[in-house]
């Protein structure tokens, strides 16, 4: 049963059934604070939901919050990770929860968060093996959110690097990857090729270039789906931007101009958040 449970739950994270992956984080607001005013939350995951996002992310606090019915298209992940920017060692993150709540919460996923070369590896290393191994008991995805990150790291988008962390996440149990990205872009291919997992890639260009070139470099590249969180909430058309994406990472073509009309303005109420 947990593993008919886990199969049922992947699947309803990739909305087309192909095996790719739109996902918005949105538990930013632990790490650094409110994405958009309180009034305005329903608001944005509403367009988020209806721009063709496969799922959001959220700490459990927000999940329980949520009114049921506007995630009916759409995948609800718990993050079990918390730090915040105010820490006194950024790259630190602890377990704020597990799989038996997102079960409890009707998650279709839980994610953790792991930082490789950071001060409290070994501590983040024995959370994701422990969440892990809840996740087999209870029926749940885990998606590793894992990064070469910390005092020990040079270049932490040095492919190489990146092909060791994907495997890190396949070996202590997870479903999905979600890493940073090689530079060049191009050579994404080399991390997808040497990963026994799904890989998706985080955020967006260094350079705040593109998104949308950005993401069909990272696809072109073998990669099975994006996880954009600021650059998505911080547009000022949330609901167009993840339309756009949703049809790059899905490969549909003709975005028509019904969905890129929509023009809910956040940039006011989101400035100087990061």
């Amino acid at each position: 049963m947990p593993k008919n449970g886990k199969l049922l739950r992947l699947r309803r994270l990739s909305l087309a059934g192909d095996g790719r992956y739109l996902l918005v984080p949105l538990d930013h607001s632990v790490s650094d604070g409110p994405i958009v005013p309180a009034g305005q939350w329903n608001s944005l995951v509403r367009d988020l939901v209806n721009g063709g996002a496969d799922g959001i992310i959220v700490h459990k606090g927000r999940a329980r919050a949520l009114a049921p019915e506007i995630l009916k298209d759409c995948a609800l992940v718990v993050h079990l990770s918390a730090s915040t920017a105010r820490s006194h060692d950024v790259h630190a993150k602890v377990l704020v929860g597990d799989a038996e709540e997102a079960v409890r919460l009707g998650a279709d996923a839980v994610s953790v968060h792991v930082n490789i070369g950071s001060d409290t590896e070994a501590q983040q290393l024995a959370d994701l093996g422990a969440v892990a191994r809840s996740c087999e008991t209870w029926g749940m995805p885990l998606i590793a959110m894992i990064y070469p990150r910390g005092p020990r790291i040079e270049d932490p988008h040095d492919p190489e690097l990146l092909a060791h962390v994907v495997n890190v996440a396949a070996d202590l149990g997870a479903d999905l990857v979600k890493t940073s990205v090689a530079l060049p872009v191009e050579r994404m291919a080399e991390v997808v090729a040497n990963s026994p997992l799904p890989v998706l890639t985080a955020g967006g260009p260094p350079d705040e270039s593109d998104l949308i070139a950005y993401g069909t470099a990272v696809m072109a590249a073998g990669c099975r789906g994006l996880a954009v969180g600021r650059r998505i909430f911080n547009s000022p058309t949330p609901y167009a931007m993840v339309s756009r994406l949703s049809a790059v990472v899905h490969g549909r073509e003709g975005i028509t101009e019904s969905t890129t009309a929509r023009t809910t303005d956040y940039s006011t109420i989101v400035a100087g958040v990061a």
